[in-house]
Parts: structure tokens; C-alpha cells; sequence
């Protein structure tokens, strides 16, 4: 069984910035070391979406347009321990942030194809 977890949530202030980080501590091992990893949030009383995800090998970084140029996604090659920096943030990007791993190689922005998923760490941005 996969299982992951996320740290590093926080309140900060708007223009502030905050680097979550979430490691997958399966019993089996690194499951996830060949599969893809995203990040998705869910502010309160909305749809969880997405914000970006990277591939196996640490390649191939994908945003959404709402974080794109101030979020940074990266890991390691082969390795299942998943970074997101954010930077410049803003009130609209509080949410609780889950970590989430795929059944492929490369990302994508469909929740449906991560399978896997952490129990979310909350960051507040206050304006």
C-alpha cells in the first residue's frame, strides 16, 4: 500500500513563500520511483484541482495556468520524495495542498489517474 505524506503547510503573507515537500513511506519500498507525482488543492467549497505534476525521472514539469511562473515543482530522478516551491502568493492560493501519485511514468492533470493520494497539508495566505 502506497502511502504519502505532505509538510510544510503554513499562514503567510501574501508575497510571501512556503515549500511543501511530500515523501511516500510505503512499506513495500519506493513504489512511486517510477511513476509520476502531482500536486492538487481544494479550497473550501470548491473542486480539488490541479497544480502541477512531474514524471519519473524528475522531468517534464506541468502547471496549471493559475500557478504557473511562481509554483516550481521537482524530485528527484527515480526517487519519491516530491518538492513544491511557491513563491509570490497570493489569498486565492489558500487551499489544503494533497500530494498524489500516478500509475505512469509521465503526469498528467486528471485526477483520475492518481491513484494514490496524501492527507493534505493546509497553507493560508493572508492579504
Amino acid at each position: 500500500q502506497v502511502q504519502l505524506v505532505e509538510s510544510g503547510g503554513g499562514l503567510v503573507q501574501a508575497g510571501d513563500s512556503l515549500r511543501l515537500s511530500c515523501v511516500e513511506s510505503s512499506r513495500s519500498g519506493r513504489i512511486l520511483s517510477n511513476n509520476a507525482m502531482a500536486w492538487f488543492r481544494q479550497a473550501a467549497g470548491k473542486e480539488r484541482e490541479f497544480v502541477g505534476s512531474i514524471a519519473w525521472n524528475g522531468g517534464t514539469p506541468n502547471y496549471a495556468d493559475s500557478v504557473k511562473g511562481r509554483f516550481t515543482i521537482s524530485r528527484e530522478y527515480a526517487k519519491t520524495t516530491m518538492y513544491l516551491q511557491m513563491d509570490n502568493l497570493k489569498p486565492e492560493d489558500t487551499a489544503v495542498y494533497y500530494c498524489a501519485g500516478g500509475r505512469k511514468a509521465y503526469g498528467s492533470s486528471r485526477r483520475d489517474d492518481y491513484p494514490y493520494w496524501g492527507q493534505g497539508t493546509q497553507v493560508t495566505v493572508s492579504s
